[in-house]
């Protein structure tokens, strides 16, 4: 009888080792993720855009990064209907890259990325490609969202994912012609991530 209790308390004991243990990868597997943050990148050449990624990263509690051209658009650069206007040129050639302000920031800390901005013929500005080909995007996730007078996501989604390599994942998000509330935006965030 006493060799019968001896097993069963050993094997109490085992699995309690086993259970803590287990709870201690899973706690250290918690905040490792925690570590890792979400950001919401940007370029607005108005206002549009700039002021759906900061409602987004408000109501996600996500960091926030602006992408400014080196040189900003003006009114003029973005008349699309003038042939000879800067946006009109560079959406033009698809190899345009507009320079971009060169900082610190480095996407090491973040494994998801909300990236915004305006559709263009019926595809990012291509200041956006220069922004992914100045970072590393390495077995990142990159979630797009827009603000648009009426186009559609067009082919974007392709023509971003040639300025990043092939572990990054792009997904097609939200299309945002109006201007969202923090609740929907985290909704939607949520739906996403």
């Amino acid at each position: 009888m006493k060799n019968i209790l001896s097993i069963i308390l050993g094997l109490v004991i085992i699995a309690s080792v086993c259970v803590i243990a287990l709870n201690g990868k899973s706690m250290a597997k918690e905040e490792v993720n925690m570590d890792k943050k979400v950001l919401v990148a940007y370029f607005s050449a108005t206002g549009t855009t700039k002021q759906v990624a900061q409602n987004l990263a408000a109501a996600i509690n996500a960091d926030i990064y602006e992408i400014k051209p080196k040189v900003p658009y003006s009114k003029a650069d973005l008349d699309w209907m003038d042939k000879n206007s800067r946006s009109t040129v560079e959406m033009k050639d698809h190899s345009s890259r507009p320079e971009i302000v060169k900082d610190n920031f480095s996407t090491d800390n973040y494994d998801t990325i909300f990236l915004g901005f305006p559709i263009w013929w019926y595809i990012a500005p291509t200041v956006v490609n220069t922004f992914l080909e100045a970072h590393d995007f390495t077995n990142k996730k990159i979630i797009l969202f827009a603000t648009s007078g009426g186009s559609g996501f067009g082919k974007t989604v392709d023509n971003l994912k040639k300025s990043v390599s092939s572990s990054t994942k792009i997904i097609e998000g939200r299309l945002f012609n109006n201007h969202p509330n923090k609740d929907e935006l985290k909704k939607w965030a949520e739906e996403v991530l």
